[in-house]
Parts: C-alpha cells; structure tokens; sequence
C-alpha cells in the first residue's frame, strides 16, 4: 500500500493517504486518482543542438520528432506528502492524513460521508462529526 491522492468532488481539495486508512472512516469508498487516469500523451520536441560531450565544438542538430509520455495525475516526487496535516479518530483507530485545499471543503466532505462518529483535527482546531444521515443535537 503507498499514500496516494484522493480528489475530492467537485472541490479543490484533496486527501493524500493510504486508501484502506481513510475508507475506514467513510461510508462509500473515495478511490485515488490514478486509478483508471494514467493516460499515454504525445507531445511535439521541437528541433535542438546536441553536443556528444562537454566543449564539443560542433554540436549536431536533432529533428523534431514525437515523443510518449506517462501522465499520472497521483504521481509525488519523494516520500514527503505535500499540504496540512490532519488527523481522524472514531476512540478506537486513529490515522493521520494529509491534505490540500481549503479545510471547509474537507470537513464537508468528512460531514456527509462519515461512517462513523468522528473527532477530526485539524491544524487549527478539533471537530466533532458525527455520523453521515443522524440528526444533530440541537444546543440551546
């Protein structure tokens, strides 16, 4: 298993975690981004010189030519995750996730997918989150 990008819908933000650590906390699995987007691009290298070793002085010319590369939206380079750190706990698992975007679109996120009730900790601030579809105590 390896961290990887979870893009959340139709928001800027993002998870970056092991897929199993956070899908144990929401109630339908977020899938990462690479799956089924690792795409094959052609792109056009433009005509350039090429010295065969430093301080050539004849340097030869390569044509344009097409070339194929990769495209993972989910690659890093490196093993640090980038963003803010944040932390879930249900009292009996508790993981650290990093993400990235704004953190109101996250906590949304976590408010309607929970699968369980929640403290979330932010960099700022802890949250209270309860269950996806139970009503919420009304404080009066």
């Amino acid at each position: 298993m390896s961290i990887e990008k979870h893009s959340l819908e139709n928001t800027g933000a993002a998870i970056y975690a092991e897929s199993a650590n956070l899908n144990y906390f929401l109630k339908s699995d977020l899938t990462p981004d690479s799956v089924d987007s690792v795409t094959v691009v052609q792109q056009n290298v433009k005509e350039h010189p090429r010295r065969a070793y430093v301080g050539d002085p004849t340097p030869s010319s390569v044509d344009p030519h097409p070339r194929s590369v990769l495209r993972d939206p989910g690659r890093r380079n490196g093993s640090a995750t980038p963003g803010q750190q944040m932390i879930l706990s249900d009292g009996t698992e508790t993981r650290q996730f990093t993400y990235t975007g704004p953190w109101t679109d996250v906590h949304s996120y976590l408010v309607g997918n929970a699968k369980m009730d929640l403290s979330a900790y932010s960099a700022s601030a802890r949250y209270l989150i309860k269950a996806a579809g139970e009503q919420v105590a009304k404080v009066r």
